[in-house]
C-alpha cells in the first residue's frame, strides 16, 4: 500500500472515536517510545482513548518525556497489558516490522480481531493481518514517518509534546544526526520539529549528558579494556558478559551507543557490541559507507535492521563461540577486510 492508499484507510480508522492499543517493539529505544508517545498525543488530540504498551522497561534517559510515566509495561503491568489489548478497537504497531519483534506482546496481539496499523521503517515488513501500513526505509526513523503522518493533518497537531517526543526519536534513531540521513527531508522535518518541541539543549542534555556515574565506568571500561580491533580486518569488537556488565550495576539503556564509538578510530568499517543476558547473546552491528550490516546480521544471527545499523542473536551458546563464530563469518566479506 502506497502513501496516498495509506492515508485513505488511516482517514477511516479515526475518523470516529475509537480504543488505540500503541506497541513498540521488545527492548524500547528513543526512536520506539518518541513514535509511540506522538502517535498517542496525535490520537487524543483527535477524541480517541489510547493505552500504549511494550514488552519490557526502556532507558531511564527517556523517562523524563511526557506521557513516558503513562506507558504499560508488561513485565510488570502484564493483566492491564491484556486487558487494554483485548479491549482494542485498533492496534498500531511502531518501530517493528514482525509482530514476533514486539516480544511477550506478541501473544495477545496475536488473539486480536481488530484493525491492526503498522507504521516502520525496518526491511521486509510482515504484513498478515495488517489493515493498512507506512513502511519506508529509506528514513531515519519510524518518528520521521509519524511526524509526516500528523503533519499530513496539519501544523496545529504538532504540540510541543509530539513535536519533543518525534524530535527524540529521530535524535536518537540517528546517533544524533551522525548516520541513517538519507535525504535532507530529515533535516527539514527536524527543524520543524525544534521550533515546536521543548528547548533542543535541554533535550539534548536529558538524553546525552545524564550518565550515571556507572554507566560512563562501564563505557570507559568497554573501550579501555574490552574493546578489540581486529589487525586483518576493519573491524572493532566490544563483548561485555554479564558478569562484567553486573560489576558496574548496568540498568536498561547504558550499554545504549557504546557500538557507535568504535567507528570514530578511521580504518574501522564496522563495530559490534556483544552483550550478554540471561538465556541470549545480543549482537549490535553498525558500519560505515555502504557495508550492509543488515544482510550479515540477518543471514548470520538471526537478526537485520538497516545497512548500517543492525542487531542479531545467538542462543545455546557461549559468548566465547559467539565471538569465534563471528570472527569466521568475516572471511566471506572481502570488503571488510584491512588495507594498509
Amino acid at each position: 500500500m502506497q502513501k496516498d492508499g495509506f492515508f485513505e484507510r488511516f482517514d477511516e480508522i479515526i475518523r470516529t472515536p475509537k480504543r488505540f492499543l500503541l506497541a513498540c517493539h521488545v527492548n524500547p529505544d528513543g526512536d520506539a517510545i518518541g513514535s509511540m508517545l506522538a502517535m498517542s498525543f496525535f490520537l487524543k488530540q483527535k477524541g480517541h482513548q489510547v493505552k500504549m504498551a511494550c514488552a519490557n522497561a526502556f532507558p531511564d534517559f527517556l523517562a523524563w518525556m511526557p506521557g513516558a510515566s503513562d506507558i504499560l509495561i508488561y513485565e510488570k503491568d502484564g493483566a492491564e497489558c491484556d486487558t487494554a489489548i483485548a479491549e482494542a478497537e485498533c492496534i498500531i504497531m511502531l518501530d517493528f516490522n514482525s509482530l514476533s519483534r514486539s516480544g511477550i506482546l506478541h501473544n495477545e496481539i496475536g488473539k486480536t480481531r481488530c484493525p491492526r496499523v503498522l507504521v516502520d521503517h525496518h526491511r521486509d515488513p510482515e504484513l498478515d493481518h495488517v489493515t493498512c501500513y507506512y513502511s519506508e526505509t529509506c528514513v531515519s526513523s519510524a518518528s520521521e514517518i509519524v511526524a509526516e503522518i500528523i503533519l499530513h493533518y496539519g501544523m496545529e497537531n504538532l504540540t510541543e509534546p509530539v513535536a519533543t517526543s518525534l524530535l527524540v526519536g529521530i535524535m536518537t534513531d540517528t546517533g544524533c544526526f551522525s548516520h541513517s540521513i538519507y535525504h535532507s527531508r530529515t533535516f527539514e522535518l527536524s527543524g520543524i520539529l525544534m521550533a515546536c518541541s521543548m528547548p533542543y539543549p535541554f533535550i539534548h542534555q536529558q538524553i546525552y549528558d545524564s550518565f550515571t556515574e556507572n554507566r560512563l565506568r562501564l563505557l570507559g571500561y568497554a573501550i579501555n579494556n574490552k574493546m578489540e580491533v581486529l589487525d586483518d580486518y576493519a573491524v572493532a569488537i566490544i563483548s561485555l558478559s554479564k558478569k562484567e556488565l553486573e560489576r558496574f550495576n548496568h540498568q536498561v539503556g547504558d550499554t545504549e551507543g557504546v557500538v557507535n564509538f568504535p567507528l570514530s578510530i578511521e580504518k574501522i568499517k564496522m563495530s559490534v557490541l556483544i552483550t550478554e543476558r540471561q538465556d541470549q547473546i545480543r549482537l549490535s552491528f553498525r558500519s560505515k559507507g555502504n557495508f550492509s550490516v543488515h544482510e550479515l546480521a540477518n543471514k548470520h544471527f538471526k537478526g537485520g535492521g538497516h545497512i548500517n545499523a543492525a542487531g542479531g542473536s545467538t542462543t545455546g551458546i557461549s559468548m566465547k563461540t559467539t565471538i569465534k563464530r563471528l570472527k569466521a563469518i568475516l572471511t566471506e566479506y572481502e570488503e571488510l577486510r584491512y588495507d594498509e
